[in-house]
């Protein structure tokens, strides 16, 4: 398996992928960027980790939301109002504990 060092977020990683896997790996890694810095952008979440739930969150629904057999089209990040409910979401769901802001 290769090995391709890849950024998101500011923040190197190394990724494994399979031989010819490239182009989809770089594919996958710049959607995940792109939300991550939307909502890191948006200025209302700070958090590393909290930033990664949302865009997962966000990417997540619009996997679910497309038609089966539909090309993938990227949508861009949601308003405020999408972000401040996502937070509120994950705040009720990790209790008082979990509060990253």
């Amino acid at each position: 398996m290769k090995q391709i060092e890849v950024t998101i977020l500011g923040q190197s990683y190394l990724l494994g992928c399979p031989e010819g896997g490239e182009a989809s790996l770089l594919a996958a890694v710049a959607t995940v960027d792109t939300e991550m810095s939307g909502i890191r952008d948006a200025g209302k979440v700070k958090a590393r980790e909290r930033i990664a739930v949302l865009a997962a969150l966000n990417l997540a629904y619009q996997l679910a939301e497309r038609p089966a057999g539909a090309p993938s089209a990227k949508k861009p990040v949601g308003g405020d109002v999408q972000i401040d409910t996502l937070v509120a979401r994950i705040d009720a769901a990790l209790g008082h504990d979990g509060h990253l802001l």
